[in-house]
């Protein structure tokens, strides 16, 4: 079977249109609330209203940053099949190519929304819809090893009664709600750990702090506690029951395949915020009369110009490996693998293209005459959050060599 490495031509359209709302509403006002941090983007509010008309009819599945669902194939269907994990990852990619941080700030695209969207069920679904979620995993002490969280929930009738801090949530303060990821049993381990919706202005949800940021500073990052929180049942994503067996674990297993959905969503975050380095550092190349020809080895060009295809190879990898990882979850394949070599690859890319743009564009690089000091800034985040470059090497390997978090560490 022939493979096509081109975009596909049903969901050019909504690239075109993303790239387009990247140009000409996110890059105009990314250096003001880059400076302006904590000031909420008023101007989303308008985008995200239109994202949300394109999603109800059905014209662009996917578009923005909302999570996406695994559906179950049809008995017999084997066609291949290009979904919203591949529009999704798409589309953000163009969005970020106009600016990262305005892109985690749009309403109800939170990455909570795909805790949601991966692990709810119809009810929940259907309760949640229009929610505006953010996620928290992340807790003092507990760095990348979501297993060692500390939160507590513990069942009180018809509510879990939440008690712990978490930091650094994404749209902490502005979202509608936060998908808090909790232990029911410390003792457990794995086995124990859950997922909870909490609304916005339930009693003994505060949050604490705005954090000041290295970049992607249009997004708010918070941190949370919780005092006694008390949750509805209902609003537990998943099966209360815990799995104490030979499975034991999958609990979290399934909290924790939330992240091959949105791993390969900040992927494509990278690739954009790489691509947008690279298209101007062309551009600001050939003004001082250094250009850059694919077909012509690198050898044998300027020095700059050898470096730039270096970049930009490396960048193409790490696009070709997002697409991977989503196409394979539009087609029902698990992509545990591929979503975790894809955030690997473009974690690490995003940050050295960027980086190496500024090098080669000297003083106009550094300075904030152009935007790329700060896609250098807002890119390092890419390969922090959602698991860190070493967690995701660390999942890689297990992945390959067949090893439990247990054998291997």
């Amino acid at each position: 079977m022939p493979i096509h490495l081109d975009d596909p031509k049903k969901l050019r359209t909504l690239r075109d249109q993303a790239h387009q709302v990247a140009m000409n509403m996110l890059r105009p006002i990314s250096r003001k609330y880059d400076r302006d941090e904590h000031a909420y983007p008023k101007e989303l509010d308008m985008l995200a209203a239109m994202i949300d008309g394109l999603a109800e009819s059905g014209a662009s599945s996917g578009a923005g940053a909302s999570g996406v669902r695994r559906d179950e194939r049809p008995d017999g269907d084997r066609g291949v099949r290009n979904g919203a994990n591949l529009a999704s990852v798409m589309s953000i990619a163009e969005m970020c190519w106009g600016d990262v941080g305005l892109l985690l700030s749009m309403p109800r695209q939170g990455l909570g929304n795909s805790a949601i969207a991966s692990v709810a069920d119809e009810e929940q679904l259907a309760r949640f819809d229009g929610t505006w979620a953010a996620m928290a995993i992340t807790e003092p002490g507990t760095g990348s090893d979501s297993a060692s969280i500390r939160t507590t929930a513990v069942l009180d009738g018809d509510h879990y009664v939440l008690n712990g801090e978490k930091i650094y949530v994404t749209s902490g303060e502005r979202a509608d709600s936060v998908v808090v990821w909790a232990t029911l049993d410390r003792s457990l381990g794995r086995a124990a750990i859950k997922s909870f919706v909490v609304e916005k202005g339930t009693p003994g949800m505060v949050v604490e702090r705005l954090e000041h940021k290295l970049g992607i500073r249009a997004s708010d990052t918070a941190a949370i506690t919780f005092t006694d929180c008390r949750v509805p049942k209902e609003n537990l994503l998943g099966s209360p029951d815990l799995d104490t067996g030979r499975s034991a674990g999958q609990g979290f297993a399934g909290a924790m395949a939330t992240f091959d959905n949105t791993r390969p969503l900040v992927a494509a975050m990278a690739v954009g915020v790489a691509k947008a380095a690279l298209d101007l550092t062309r551009d600001l190349l050939a003004e001082v009369g250094v250009e850059v020809d694919p077909d012509w080895p690198g050898l044998l060009q300027h020095a700059a110009a050898a470096r730039f295809l270096q970049l930009e190879a490396d960048w193409e990898g790490a696009r070709l490996l997002t697409l991977q990882a989503a196409w394979l979850a539009d087609n029902g394949t698990p992509n545990s693998l591929e979503a975790s070599m894809a955030k690997a690859k473009a974690g690490r890319v995003g940050s050295d293209v960027t980086l190496a743009c500024v090098e080669l564009c000297g003083t106009l690089g550094y300075s904030e005459t152009e935007l790329l000091e700060k896609w250098s800034r807002d890119s390092k985040i890419l390969d922090i959050f959602e698991g860190t470059q070493q967690i995701q090497q660390l999942i890689v390997a297990r992945r390959v060599l067949g090893l439990s978090s247990a054998e291997l560490k």
